[in-house]
């Protein structure tokens, strides 16, 4: 079977690492050289998009995770069966899916037909991500989902919860995706607008993937075209 996997944050991210770790190291690296984050679902059409070859497996694109994804299914490997997004470092949760370019990467999957799963670690500060520990969860969420029907023009998108060192491994739910918008609040200096909202305050409605990731578990998501 083979997997693409990329992410938004770079092709040089933990995150990446992590992710590729959870497939036990199978797949194609097909990964932005630089760090992209919520760039959504742009994609590169006025201009040359650069590929560097630096390993077998791995390959560094000049253009957005939505790039990454057109080239690794129509020139790399067209015979992708799954294309696999993240790990970001950073909550996509609800709306965000609109912005994230992590979650683009397995959309564009989506609209060619393929199977997708984005997956993300909500930063809760001042804790820090173990990478290693996001490997592990991933992994067995990939175990479930890799043999869980998914519809057409359909995919996953994961939110690993931020908890203490130490506690009880997370609950993996399955839920529905908030609509709520995220805080707007900008502090205002002359004619210069410096975005202040603080997302950990954004609305986190009961069974929603905000509810459910903010309670310390891991939220799956079926999220459709």
């Amino acid at each position: 079977m083979t997997s693409i996997v990329t992410n938004d944050d770079g092709i040089d991210a933990p995150g990446i690492r992590a992710l590729y770790k959870a497939l036990n190291n199978q797949g194609i690296i097909v990964a932005p050289k630089d760090h992209l984050s919520g760039c959504g679902h742009q994609v590169t059409t006025t201009r040359p998009i650069h590929l560097q070859q630096r390993a077998p497996n791995e390959y560094a694109v000049d253009g957005t995770p939505a790039d990454c994804t057109r080239l690794a299914i129509t020139h790399i490997a067209p015979e992708t069966k799954w294309v696999l997004s993240g790990i970001n470092a950073g909550g996509n949760l609800g709306i965000d899916a609109y912005i994230s370019g992590t979650v683009a990467a397995v959309r564009e999957a989506a609209i060619h037909g393929i199977p997708g799963i984005a997956v993300s670690h909500w930063i809760r500060r001042p804790l820090v991500i173990d990478w290693e520990l996001a490997s592990v969860w991933t992994a067995k969420v990939l175990e479930i989902l890799f043999n869980r029907p998914l519809p057409p023009e359909s995919f996953w998108n994961v939110n690993l919860p931020h908890i203490e060192p130490n506690s009880p491994e997370p609950e993996i739910v399955f839920c529905s995706a908030s609509t709520q918008p995220l805080p707007v609040k900008y502090r205002i200096d002359g004619d210069l607008f410096y975005y202040e909202g603080e997302y950990a305050k954004r609305d986190r409605a009961p069974g929603t993937d905000v509810d459910v990731c903010f309670s310390g578990k891991i939220a799956v998501t079926l999220m459709r075209l």
